[in-house]
């Protein structure tokens, strides 16, 4: 099967928020949407790419924003910014064939053109097919963290 990657810069594309809520199950679909609407009113500081199959669905998307701060455990380069993948997802029936490869030689592509030297991700913990993703796409492990948290009382 073949793939076409194209950026997306419109926030009612239904294809991108269909992989938005695959990827984002546990968001409502107005916090989505609210997201998209801040990334594309933003396209100097933030680039969506999508997959798309030769029967026009959508199998893939990359999001990607500039940081003005390097990213944590990384050294950055004195007064450029730091693209970071925000989010990448292939649907399933989709997977192992390179797109997410492809995806993000897209979304480095567009932080060069930015001006980036560095581009940074993360994945949780426990997320081990997503650590292994960024391993196989050439991520380093810069630096582990746990946020922790304390409730206030009243």
């Amino acid at each position: 099967m073949r793939y076409t990657i194209c950026p997306c810069s419109r926030a009612d594309d239904s294809g991108w928020m269909a992989l938005r809520r695959a990827l984002f199950p546990h968001h409502d679909a107005a916090s989505l949407r609210a997201e998209m609407d801040r990334f594309v009113a933003q396209p100097d500081r933030h680039a969506q790419f999508l997959v798309i199959d030769e029967d026009g669905s959508p199998a893939g998307l990359a999001e990607v924003s500039l940081h003005a701060d390097p990213a944590p455990g990384t050294p950055g380069a004195r007064g450029a910014p730091v693209a970071f993948l925000e989010a990448i997802y292939v649907v399933p029936h989709a997977r192992r064939h390179g797109l997410a490869r492809a995806l993000v030689t897209h979304a480095c592509a567009w932080a060069r053109a930015q001006g980036c030297c560095e581009f940074a991700s993360d994945a949780l913990l426990g997320n081990a097919d997503g650590l292994a993703l960024h391993r196989a796409l050439g991520f380093e492990d810069a630096t582990r963290i746990v946020r922790l948290r304390q409730r206030t009382a009243g």
